[in-house]
């Protein structure tokens, strides 16, 4: 990054408020002030054996471990020798404990035809009730021959039988592969042939937007492109009406109703004793090119990992309502939606649909009929509800929330301080939390009771977490200087491998900073110690020889009174190397112009620098994005390198954004 672009970025950093945690918060809070994290985070850094394998003690183990650790860079295995199974955890442990009547899970579907505000059907399952539904499951899976050890693909819309079918493979030690439902038919085909699996999982179809997502048909098109699978287990979702007419084929031998299935199965099925180290999960990374990278989780760690920040990161509570709206096919919903929740005896809410359908008070909608208390979502979807406007959210009592986060990408401060005060009215601790696949559980964050806020950073590391910033030789860089962000020592949950390709692994996370997991992101540390995430090295701009994050960029358009939501990508420029285009939508009441594209320009070059001015403006009345809510940047790029795109858009969520992006290039 440039000095100029440093010394601006001080600035505007000196400015920002700090938040102190509530005091009412903090009294009842797992920590109580910064001093008590200080403390405990020392002791997680100082002797990590010690902290982590107290912490472990929370857990239901078969066998005790031998060694907490051992650690042969970049290669780790944690409570060597213990034996344990994360089913058992998330449902027996937890009925043992007094939960059995408690509702595990909460799952609202979308409505097909309902008024705007009216919520689809709505199922609640107590810890003995899905206890029985997962033993059903699995003992159906082992009369189809599966057995521990083997790959099982999971193909299913947000339905609780997603999280039924996880936590089936885990109980008889099958090692699941959740693919996303909104990938295409190769890229099942891909990563069933790259997982070994021979099993997949899905349902006749799922709900988005009001229409069917045609999940069997998508799994019948990528079994033409691979023999490899055996059985197709699916679920009766959608039906057929005389209204809604719904046909899928049927393969006779091949395929399998998943009421038929369970129907006579018992409810009795003992859990596998796993060792800590045996594979929980396969899970393949999102719009990578080539050959997927299946990212490798084990039981031990992984399940440590995610239930201790769980615990502490939202700070859960006996009564707490809980609800994250990632997908399962996602880390995130596998670590903050089923395994932490469960295996803390949470309510975990789940719901099946667009965040904008029947309109954009259907979360808010949601969190008031459900009473949730806790709320975790991406800060692209607070952008969206930002430029729909606050009469959307003012309309529905919020009350019941305690604490919200954020989650999948940096959240730039003014859609913080937005989420801050119209839905936390201000009461509200914000945990914008920064980790990712690779790591498995969240690894800087807020602990909602001790750590003053920022808006827009992700503050400090959660314990045991040795996160630094540093050059590409290794060495650490003083405060406010951008570099390579790094974790330093192993922790619970980092990913063991890339599935068949232990080389990949080494090459791709252990290469770029010696002895250092490189994360692949630019970050900086303020005179506090706190961390602040740039986003991806890939999207860092050299323009002339000075390195502009594009993350700077989007947030200080975004402070523009105008802008709702920006996305910032570099394209090819004769003179300066790389130049800076920006994707801009605006508020629903502003008509975008020639004066209002210089406007934003120098306001650019007044908030960040000179150097960070953009070269081209393009305004577009929405932004290409995954069904996640991620911006597909990468294509973003292609259209200001190429004028037109040509790489993957299966995971996007509107083509019709695409094709309207197109037409303004032609015009």
């Amino acid at each position: 990054m440039s000095d100029a672009s440093s010394g601006a970025i001080d600035s505007v950093l000196q400015e920002q408020r700090v938040f102190p945690p509530p005091m009412e918060f903090s009294k009842s809070a797992h920590v109580h002030s910064i001093d008590e994290y200080r403390q405990m985070y020392k002791e997680s850094i100082e002797n990590p054996e010690a902290f982590w394998g107290k912490m472990a003690e929370q857990l239901h183990w078969f066998k005790k471990w031998d060694r907490v650790l051992d650690w042969k860079p970049p290669f780790a295995k944690w409570f060597v020798g213990g034996k344990l199974n994360v089913s058992y955890n998330c449902l027996d442990l937890q009925i043992e404990r007094g939960n059995g009547d408690k509702a595990a899970i909460l799952w609202e579907g979308e409505p097909v035809g309902g008024m705007p505000g009216t919520g689809g059907a709505v199922h609640r399952i107590s810890y003995q009730q899905l206890r029985d539904m997962v033993c059903r499951f699995a003992n159906g899976l082992k009369s189809l021959g599966v057995k521990k050890g083997d790959r099982v693909t999971i193909y299913m819309p947000m339905v609780p039988e997603a999280a039924v079918a996880m936590l089936g493979c885990a109980r008889i030690g099958a090692a699941h592969s959740v693919i996303f439902g909104g990938f295409s038919s190769q890229a099942i085909a891909d990563r069933v042939e790259d997982a070994q699996s021979d099993i997949i999982i899905t349902a006749d179809g799922g709900f988005r937007r009001g229409q069917i997502v045609p999940l069997k048909q998508n799994v019948d098109d990528a079994l033409t492109k691979t023999n490899r699978v055996r059985k197709v287990i699916v679920l009766e979702r959608v039906g057929a009406t005389p209204e809604r007419p719904h046909k899928i084929q049927w393969v006779e031998g091949r395929d399998v109703w998943w009421h038929e299935l369970v129907q006579k199965q018992s409810t009795e099925c003992p859990a596998e004793p796993m060792d800590a180290e045996d594979t929980l999960f396969v899970l393949y990374t999102s719009g990578s090119t080539g050959k997927p990278k299946g990212i490798l989780h084990t039981t031990g760690g992984f399940l440590l990992g995610v239930q201790s920040t769980s615990k502490y990161v939202f700070d859960l509570r006996p009564d707490d309502v809980y609800w994250c709206s990632a997908d399962v096919g996602w880390i995130t919903g596998h670590s903050y939606v089923v395994y932490g929740l469960l295996s803390n005896g949470a309510t975990t809410l789940m719901y099946e649909g667009a965040p904008n359908f029947p309109d954009f008070s259907r979360f808010w909608s949601l969190i008031e009929r459900h009473r949730v208390t806790i709320f975790y979502t991406a800060p692209t979807a607070i952008r969206a509800f930002m430029r729909a406007g606050r009469e959307f959210v003012d309309r529905h009592d919020l009350r019941s929330l305690r604490l919200l986060g954020t989650v999948g990408e940096p959240i730039n401060p003014e859609a913080w301080m937005w989420y801050r005060d119209v839905v936390g009215h201000g009461r509200c601790p914000i945990v914008d939390t920064w980790w990712q696949t690779e790591t498995g559980m969240i690894m800087i964050t807020p602990l909602p009771g001790a750590t003053p806020t920022k808006p827009g950073t992700a503050t400090l590391p959660f314990f045991g977490v040795d996160a630094a910033i540093v050059d590409r030789s290794g060495k650490e860089m003083a405060a406010n200087q951008g570099g390579l962000l790094v974790i330093r020592k192993p922790w619970p949950a980092m990913l063991r491998g890339i599935f068949n390709d232990p080389d990949r692994y080494q090459k791709q996370y252990w290469s770029d900073v010696p002895n250092m997991y490189f994360t692949g992101d630019g970050a900086r540390r303020d005179q506090d110690g706190y961390f602040w995430i740039m986003g991806r090295v890939d999207d860092v701009i050299n323009v002339s020889g000075h390195r502009l994050g594009t993350m700077e960029i989007e947030s200080a358009l975004v402070a523009h009174p105008s802008v709702a939501e920006a996305a910032v990508v570099g394209m090819p420029h004769e003179m300066k190397g790389q130049g800076i285009a920006a994707f801009v939508t605006l508020d629903a009441d502003k008509t975008p112009n020639e004066e209002l594209k210089k406007e934003l320009i120098n306001w650019v070059g007044k908030q960040i620098g000179s150097l960070a001015k953009p070269d081209q403006i393009r305004f577009a009345e929405a932004l290409p994005k995954t069904r996640s809510g991620k911006i597909m940047r990468r294509l973003l790029k292609e259209l200001a390198t190429n004028g037109q795109v040509a790489g993957d858009v299966t995971t996007l969520e509107d083509y019709s954004v695409l094709a309207k992006l197109r037409d303004k290039e032609e015009s």
